[in-house]
């Protein structure tokens, strides 16, 4: 039996959703979300999305853009590799880190956030439309490990 690495399942979650969940031999849910993301990518036209955008052509990247669709990937995204994280964490024989959903929740919400004023932000000539859910992936990160040691500090 192979030794499962929660950082390395981490990773290829985050590479693709579905495939953390493949490395810890949940098929049917590894599956289910690469699915998921298929259906949310074509739907929402998110790879030309992202073409455009690293092109420097941010109005094609906006008009090109379903954001009734886009709004759903961070959400699953996020949901995806906290799920085989934390799997791979209890799988590994470790205790999963207290609060350790926090980072994952924030980053979906300030990404979906991202997601919605992507269009509409008037200085997106500087940041392409792709960037703005990304930052907000980062900064959702971030304020979700600062809430969570700010949360361990003072439970006990």
């Amino acid at each position: 039996m192979k030794k499962i690495y929660p950082f390395e399942v981490l990773l290829w979650s985050i590479a693709f959703p579905g495939f953390g969940q493949i490395i810890n031999k949940m098929y049917i849910r590894g599956a289910f979300f690469i699915l998921l993301e298929f259906v949310i990518n074509v739907k929402s036209s998110l790879n030309m999305n992202i073409l455009y955008s690293f092109q420097g052509k941010a109005n094609e990247a906006v008009l090109v853009t379903n954001y009734e669709w886009a709004m759903f990937y961070p959400c699953v995204y996020m949901f995806a590799i906290y799920e085989s994280f934390l799997r791979a964490i209890e799988k590994s024989g470790q205790n999963p880190p207290v609060f350790l959903t926090l980072p994952f929740v924030t980053g979906a919400y300030f990404s979906t956030v991202g997601v919605i004023y992507s269009n509409t932000i008037p200085y997106r000539f500087w940041i392409p439309p792709t960037f703005i859910p990304i930052l907000g992936i980062a900064v959702g990160v971030a304020v979700g490990f600062f809430v969570r040691f700010i949360l361990i500090r003072f439970s006990k």
